[in-house]
């Protein structure tokens, strides 16, 4: 499986300058594909709508900063604000599609979770295999808010992938799609605003606060709080469970009252689901290595890791996080794929130098 290497970004500064660095970052990637893309199409047919505006107003008064990112982002990406914004409103936007209809490649990943006096979180992520090369790992120092490290998607905002801030958050995201959505704040905004919280109850009282449009799950620890937490929201409910043991994800709804509620479940995220939960099962009272949970493709139609350019979901692993969050510190390596080296090697939010796994220093 051929991997390319991701991206090194350092960016710094006020939101609307550390914005502007993320849009020329993705500005490229952004004009040669996705704005060519169905998904692209599909968003952009809010433009002018009440939707819209609605849901822009939220951010602007609910959550400033983020809005400052925004509007540095569409500057450096070279778009107008409005396109930029139903960009990373876009899984919200796709639920509410009248047809019914929910774009796939929307971020799926799946997350296996390990308790302990060491908890890890161990993540695929997996995305539009046209960005694969496109990413990064960027470290933030954003003014007014936690300094954090976190993998990037071009023409997107921080915080809808993996992350790990300098004050000791660490959390993993993957795709909900609920059918009940609303004009709230947009799920991407407010995963971009919980890195800047400095405690897991800070985390869980923004969310339930917030009046929320789609859906997400998050896997959260904190390096000076016990326990590891398995959070589902969506526009209409909120779960959080503790995992004790080990524990698996694989981006649709699993805690009550969310899998009550309507969602789509693909093909593809119900077997990773059930091929992960009997990996785990396999490996009860053993030791378990995630990394190999993650590289699993023994479903060859349905595989945890996904490679294939004709995947059902439109989905490819981009790369893999191991976060190991002890007391008082969190040790994390990201992976081009998760049978490979680390390409980086991080301790909280900064980068640790070294090799990556071809030998060039980085």
């Amino acid at each position: 499986m051929k991997c390319p290497r991701l991206s090194y970004l350092e960016i710094e500064g006020a939101p609307f300058d550390a914005g502007r660095a993320l849009g020329r970052f993705g500005a490229a990637a952004l004009h040669e594909y996705a704005q060519h893309s169905a998904a692209w199409a599909s968003v952009m047919r809010y433009r002018g709508t009440l939707l819209a505006d609605s849901m822009s107003r939220l951010v602007r008064l609910r959550f400033p900063r983020v809005w400052d990112e925004l509007q540095g982002l569409a500057i450096g990406l070279e778009r107008p604000f409005e396109e930029v914004f139903l960009w990373n409103c876009r899984g919200d936007l796709w639920a509410m599609a009248p047809d019914g209809c929910i774009a796939v490649n929307e971020d799926g990943c799946t997350t296996v979770q390990q308790a302990g006096t060491v908890r890890r979180i161990t993540h695929n992520e997996d995305g539009d295999p046209a960005f694969a090369g496109h990413c990064a790992i960027a470290a933030f120092k954003v003014a007014g808010g936690a300094a954090f490290a976190a993998f990037i998607y071009p023409g997107s905002i921080a915080g809808h992938t993996f992350a790990v801030t300098d004050g000791g958050l660490a959390m993993t995201v993957n795709n909900l799609r609920c059918r009940r959505v609303r004009a709230g704040i947009p799920r991407m905004v407010l995963a971009r605003a919980l890195l800047d919280v400095a405690r897991l109850d800070q985390a869980l009282a923004l969310i339930h606060g917030t009046e929320r449009a789609g859906g997400f799950h998050l896997t959260l620890a904190h390096r000076d709080e016990p326990g590891l937490l398995s959070v589902e929201f969506s526009s209409e409910a909120c779960a959080m469970v503790t995992i004790a043991g080990r524990g698996l994800h694989a981006n649709h709804a699993l805690h009550a009252p969310l899998r009550q509620l309507p969602q789509i479940i693909t093909a593809s995220s119900q077997h990773r689901q059930r091929r992960g939960q009997a990996l785990l099962a396999e490996a009860a009272g053993k030791a378990l290595d995630p990394l190999r949970v993650l590289a699993d493709a023994e479903d060859a139609g349905f595989p945890i890791l996904r490679a294939d350019p004709l995947d059902s979901d439109a989905e490819n692993t981009l790369a893999t996080a191991d976060i190991h969050v002890g007391s008082g510190h969190i040790e994390w390596q990201v992976h081009p794929h998760p049978a490979q080296p680390p390409q980086w090697h991080l301790r909280d939010g900064h980068f640790i130098r070294k090799k990556d796994q071809s030998g060039q220093p980085v």
